[in-house]
């Protein structure tokens, strides 16, 4: 990408967008900061600092992508994947400071196969048709036939009891897609699954109606910065996090004292109830599919 193709953004613009976006993640981690200062565990929200391994401060700091310069910016001249404009061109303006864009060729270069099988799999799980039949059952064949003290969530009672999570997952098929969810599987459970995902299968067999393939468009996203947009991967954050609480809402742990009211997949009402929210969480993950998808193309080409 040559410094003619970038968007300069001048100092008072960036340091907005900037400022924007700290205060934005400030308030969406506000409660998870405070909960570790106090050692304080949560079943729910931190699985998106657990599971997912970007820190609040990481979350924090902000990138407008590929193919936006900043102008006046020596502060960012040392960061990684980072390069300084050529100030004599006409998208470089002469100003106190060096316009500093992202260098998406030592990028592309040091990323390059993450950047490929990250299009690759996008545009697979985009094409796929959505499947909406699954209920969620993958958190109850992760506890199935298991001892209490082994469970991920210890200390969190099973609403219908061990005996109770164990006949729900008897009677119903399981139809997990996504390795990192049956990867987690107790061995009893593994058979029972339809499919037996596994980390070269992934594009084969995601789709968009899988709530964890949702839910990974912010792994993808971070995983891709500097040049992905940081409003971007908020926004994959905050998507990520609402279906985090159906996830755990629709699993065999009681939530209650926590505030989260059970979506029973056990029963007719509650496979209904989970499929809507599925089917409107499908659908707005594809939008920021096809959004991160742009962007790794725009890299890549």
């Amino acid at each position: 990408m040559t410094s003619t193709e970038h968007t300069v953004l001048t100092r008072s613009q960036w340091r907005e967008r900037e400022q924007a976006h700290a205060e934005r993640v400030d308030q969406l981690t506000l409660a998870h900061r405070e909960r570790v200062s106090g050692q304080i565990p949560h079943p729910v929200e931190d699985f998106l600092f657990t599971y997912y391994s970007l820190r609040p401060g990481q979350l924090r700091r902000w990138y407008p992508g590929a193919g936006v310069a900043l102008a006046d910016a020596p502060e960012r001249v040392d960061w990684r994947f980072h390069r300084i404009l050529d100030a004599t061109t006409p998208s470089a303006p002469s100003t106190e400071g060096p316009t500093v864009a992202v260098d998406i060729e030592a990028f592309r270069s040091a990323r390059g196969a993450l950047l490929t099988f990250t299009a690759r799999l996008l545009d697979a799980t985009s094409a796929a048709p959505a499947q909406f039949g699954c209920f969620g059952l993958h958190e109850w064949a992760m506890v199935f036939q298991q001892d209490t003290g082994a469970q991920r969530h210890s200390g969190r009672a099973l609403r219908l009891g061990q005996d109770g999570t164990d006949e729900v997952v008897r009677t119903h098929q399981i139809r997990c897609t996504h390795y990192d969810a049956f990867r987690f599987f107790t061995a009893p459970a593994r058979p029972r699954n339809l499919l037996q995902p596994n980390l070269d299968s992934r594009p084969d067999l995601e789709q968009p109606g899988c709530l964890h393939a949702s839910m990974d468009l912010y792994k993808w996203a971070y995983k891709l910065l500097p040049a992905v947009p940081s409003e971007l991967l908020v926004d994959c954050f905050v998507l990520a996090r609402q279906i985090r609480e159906l996830d755990m809402r629709a699993s065999p742990y009681d939530l209650t004292d926590l505030g989260y009211l059970p979506v029973r997949i056990e029963t007719v009402a509650g496979k209904a109830e989970y499929v809507a929210a599925q089917r409107d969480f499908a659908a707005r993950a594809q939008v920021l599919r096809r959004r991160l998808s742009d962007v790794v193309t725009g890299i890549l080409t």
